[in-house]
């Protein structure tokens, strides 16, 4: 799939960037509910998903009172 045909934003994923939107595409997340089921290392691992894309994604999270799974209480 080429980033080209990937959508700007997915679902209610906040805007990460198209590398990013395409490897979570491809691991078939494409809701925060989803990102949550995930570690942080283990999306970092995705390739085209940076630091960058975490970090925004932590924040999403976390305004939707939700945590990346090894963040848990």
């Amino acid at each position: 799939m080429s980033t080209r045909d990937v959508p700007a934003q997915i679902g209610d994923l906040p805007p990460i960037g198209r590398p990013a939107n395409s490897a979570l595409l491809v691991a078939g997340v494409t809701t925060l509910v989803q990102v949550a089921g995930y570690r942080r290392r283990d999306l970092l691992a995705l390739h085209g998903v940076g630091p960058k894309a975490v970090a925004i994604l932590a924040s999403a999270l976390a305004e939707h009172h939700l945590a990346f799974a090894d963040e848990r209480p």
